[in-house]
């Protein structure tokens, strides 16, 4: 147990749990095909065994007091069947009772894989927040990405979500249509009505970022994929929230990817937004610079 936690391979975990206790349940991602991501080709989808997942509770049980939320690695936790999951949260709870928040990256196929019962009880099992790669609501540049999932798919499976009472965080993929222009409007449009149909607590945009290795990358190298500048990029962001009506969401764009840190709680803050694109677009508001960006 003193070894300390078991972490293998590539881990990421999203902005908001920089300070959270990172728990790998699984290895990888059961998806593992968008175009765009690398995170995973490292490894092959497993859930981890039992005894593993246990003595890294416990290890956190006694060196990680300080931190009061939890975060289940890798790519698609909740993809773990019912029985196991809910005794990884019984543990959690059994051993790590300052616990106040359990969050998870879930994806269109995990979720369609519990019943709205089954997602209640891991609510009411400390499981509050899921994290769901929308990326774009264009069923053909989901096509084309390898999503694995339809504009459709998405709303309901976020909509199921929300109705469990699991907070909502979406991500979207600014620059993911390429730098064609009808692509582009259809891109930020359609993702603005579903994160419209879908109203999740909380959206953040990334930029698109290419790494080596992936089906995006080569892509890019053939010379079939176009990054968007600084002021595409903008346009698109601004076409985005222009198009996006949450009841009471936060829209952010502070990812470390991104030329310009929105921070908007919509519908209130939504002009205030907008207008604070305007001024970047008229060159009123300094960009971050290219060498300061990062996945």
């Amino acid at each position: 147990m003193e070894d300390g936690m078991h972490y293998e391979g590539n881990c990421i975990r999203p902005p908001s749990e920089a300070y959270s206790i990172l728990l790998q349940v699984t290895l990888g991602c059961s998806h593992n095909k968008c175009t765009f991501c690398g995170t995973y080709t490292d490894k092959r989808f497993t859930i981890k065994d039992d005894k593993t997942i246990l003595s890294d509770i416990l290890f956190a049980s006694k060196y990680m007091k300080r931190q009061d939320r939890i975060f289940l690695m890798d790519g698609d936790a909740l993809i773990i069947p019912q029985k196991r999951l809910m005794w990884i949260l019984d543990r959690i709870r059994e051993h790590l009772p300052w616990i106040k928040r359990v969050g998870a990256y879930a994806n269109a196929k995990g979720i369609k894989m519990k019943s709205a019962e089954e997602l209640k009880a891991l609510r009411e099992n400390g499981l509050s927040i899921l994290y769901m790669g929308v990326e774009t609501g264009d069923d053909d540049l989901l096509k084309k990405i390898r999503k694995g999932s339809t504009a459709q798919k998405l709303i309901d499976m976020g909509r199921k979500v929300r109705e469990a009472g699991i907070k909502l965080s979406v991500t979207v993929i600014l620059g993911i249509a390429g730098n064609d222009p009808e692509l582009s409007r259809r891109h930020t449009r359609a993702t603005g009505e579903v994160l419209s149909a879908m109203d999740p607590n909380y959206v953040g945009a990334l930029t698109v970022m290419l790494i080596p290795g992936t089906p995006l990358y080569d892509e890019y190298k053939r010379g079939e994929f176009r990054l968007l500048n600084e002021r595409e990029t903008l346009v698109e962001l601004r076409e985005m929230i222009a198009h996006t009506n949450l009841s009471r969401g936060m829209f952010f764009s502070n990812h470390a990817s991104n030329y310009l840190p929105i921070k908007a709680r919509l519908p209130k803050g939504k002009d205030a937004a907008l207008a604070q694109i305007d001024s970047a677009l008229a060159g009123d508001i300094e960009l971050r610079p290219e060498w300061s960006r990062a996945l």
